[in-house]
Formats: C-alpha cells, structure tokens, sequence
C-alpha cells in the first residue's frame, strides 16, 4: 500500500478500529499518521504479565489524568475522551504486545473490544481512532 492510500485509509473514521499490522509496516503507519498531524502514541507492552502493567502502559504513554481509575471501564472513558489531548486523529503502536496476547487471551480479548468499542465512539464523532497492533508475520491471527 503506497504512502498515499494508506494516509486515505487512516483517514476515514468508518474504518477505524483495532488491527493486527505485519510488524513490519509499524514504521510506514506512524509515519502516515504523523504526515496527517494525527496524536501518536507508541503503548510499549514488553514485559506486561496483567492487566494492571497494561493498564499502567496506557496511562504513562497517553498521559491519563489523575482520575483515571486503572480498571476497563476507567480506560475506555479516557480513550474515549482525550481531551487533554486534542487531534484531528489517533493511532495507538501497541508494541511488543504478544508474549501478554498468549498469558492472558481473556483479558487481551476484553482489551481488543474496548479498543474497537471506543474506535466506533469517535467514528460516530467523525475522528478516525486507530489502534494498531504490529506482530511478526508468524504471530499475526489467521484470517481466513
């Protein structure tokens, strides 16, 4: 996908949502999405083995404010309010995020809906909301 139609993609808030990327294609995604002045923020997952450190990830990478309760229902107000941090756009790199996928699937399920929960409450708002989950190529789901 060239610079150009990936820039289109990212842009349309009826396609936002939370994706699975060829780990590859991070740095060409961020780029896209800083070339749109779209609010990035790269959520380092290594070394995560619950839901508490994830959480805590989320909070440090996006600046939550002091009221962010550290729980699901607290992150899906935050992500879906922002409004410390204004943009026409965001794209969460969820990174390094597999070894915790396979520890605790339940909870990275929870944490896919409320990803794609909170991208269909921007869409409606007509703000594209991205998160972005880069995995090698062996790891990514099979979608066929």
């Amino acid at each position: 996908m060239s610079a150009l139609e990936l820039g289109a993609l990212l842009s349309d808030p009826a396609q936002s949502g939370a994706y699975f990327v060829d780990v590859r294609d991070r740095e060409t995604l961020e780029e896209a999405a800083l070339a749109l002045d779209f609010a990035v923020a790269a959520i380092d997952c290594a070394g995560c083995s619950d839901k508490d450190e994830i959480l805590d990830r989320f909070a440090q990478a996006l600046r939550f404010p002091d009221w962010f309760g550290a729980n699901w229902d607290a992150l899906e107000d935050c992500l879906g309010d922002l409004s410390w941090w204004p943009a026409s756009g965001y794209v969460l790199l969820l990174d390094h995020i597999a070894a915790w996928r396979g520890a605790d699937p339940e909870a990275f399920a929870i944490l896919l809906d409320i990803l794609n929960n909170v991208a269909a409450g921007w869409a409606e708002a007509n703000v594209p909301f991205w998160a972005v989950i880069p995995m090698s190529a062996e790891s990514l789901p099979d979608t066929q």
